[in-house]
């Protein structure tokens, strides 16, 4: 083979070793790009972790504390609300328990309704309050407390949402049967409208 023609060859190869040389500097910044988005991306997953945390033990706080109030301002011996989120399948789930002598105890089934009643309309409060921003202050309930019972825990209950009203500038229109006293009701509410039916016609009376 003649010189020039191992030369020819020889500048081929040259050409041929600069064209990977060049790639692998292009490949090697791509490299360097994604890797360091992939620390950024690790970054603020790591960022989000904690966050969902914190917000996590927020709600715990905000969700057991107004909870558990409400339920100590109705009965003598209340549970309180535990509220715990655990990891399933890759995601989070809000757990909640009454909690008595340290014992968790599941609401729906070895609890009285009442106390149901009662920490389904607290936990209604705490999601609204914290909204940012509120919805309309305005709350619509149909019968709430229809489990609850004894004159004493019903009328314990109107004073609660009273003051609830009061503090959170909330309205609450409640749709209720007449378990305690007239004069209770009256006076722990800003209007009642009395409903009766005779003969087929509905009559309203405003207190």
């Amino acid at each position: 083979m003649e010189i020039k023609e191992l030369r020819s060859i020889l500048d081929k190869q040259k050409g041929k070793k600069e064209e990977i040389e060049k790639q692998i500097s292009e490949y090697t910044k791509v490299i360097n790009i994604k890797t360091e988005e992939l620390h950024n991306n690790e970054k603020a997953l790591e960022i989000i972790k904690i966050v969902g945390i914190a917000t996590q033990q927020q709600l715990q706080f905000q969700i057991s504390n107004i909870t558990s109030m409400a339920l100590e301002s109705v009965f003598d011996d209340p549970y309180q609300l535990a509220v715990e989120f655990v990891e399933n399948r890759n995601s989070s789930e809000c757990e909640i328990n009454f909690v008595r002598d340290e014992n968790k105890i599941d609401p729906l089934s070895s609890s009285g309704y009442g106390a149901v009643d009662v920490a389904a309309f607290a936990l209604r409060i705490a999601c609204w309050s914290m909204q940012n921003p509120h919805s309309r202050s305005v709350l619509i309930l149909d019968e709430p407390f229809k489990h609850l019972k004894g004159i004493e825990q019903n009328k314990k209950v109107l004073r609660m949402i009273r003051e609830i009203s009061k503090r959170l500038n909330l309205q609450i229109i409640m749709i209720s049967d007449e378990r305690i006293p007239r004069e209770d009701i009256i006076e722990n509410a800003d209007r009642v409208f009395e409903v009766s039916i005779k003969n087929g016609i509905s009559k309203v009376t405003v207190n």
